[in-house]
């Protein structure tokens, strides 16, 4: 078993029931580190999710990091970032049997995301039932206006590239 903390830089520690610090993740987004304001897991711990204060939720695969931590093949890997919130979560949780994630924010608004895509299925309090079998919409609240980000290994690599590209006049643009 492991314990997971956020921390005000935008990190997450796991830690051994020790004490042992036993990994240290730090979101790769576009965005600089923003302070992480709620954790939870699934029921089966697969996936790691994370609210930050300025909106986000960030979900992370960390079931065979979880079966082996000493082998370095098994890493925890960020799978989804999106903008659940234009103000603080200040919960959230999983809802395993219809894999939804439910948010809240200090704004006082409870919405509903698919977990596998990060795609709004609506609000609580909305007229409409909500309709979990459709994610292929993609609708966005009203104060959001990114849709979920696919967090890909390549992109990773490729941040860790200095390109360097020289100014150039181009009169015809």
């Amino acid at each position: 078993p492991l314990l997971a903390s956020a921390h005000e830089n935008g990190c997450i520690c796991l830690w051994s029931i020790q004490g042992n610090l036993v990994k240290e993740l730090l979101p790769f987004s576009k965005y600089p580190s923003v302070p992480l304001t709620a954790l939870c897991t699934d029921i089966s711990t697969k996936m790691l999710l994370a609210g930050s204060k300025e909106g986000h939720i960030m979900r992370w695969s960390i079931d065979s990091f979880l079966e082996d931590p000493q082998n370095s093949k098994n890493q925890i890997k960020e799978e989804l970032c999106w903008r659940a919130h234009s103000t603080e979560v200040v919960d959230l949780f999983h809802e395993e049997e219809k894999n939804v994630v439910v948010t809240a924010s200090i704004d006082g608004s409870v919405r509903l995301w698919h977990a596998v895509n990060g795609c709004y299925l609506g609000y609580f309090g909305q007229p409409r039932k909500f309709e979990l079998s459709d994610i292929s919409r993609l609708i966005l609240p009203c104060d959001v206006n990114n849709f979920p980000a696919i967090i890909k290994e390549e992109s990773k690599q490729m941040e860790k590239k200095l390109f360097e590209y020289p100014l150039m006049l181009d009169r015809d643009k």
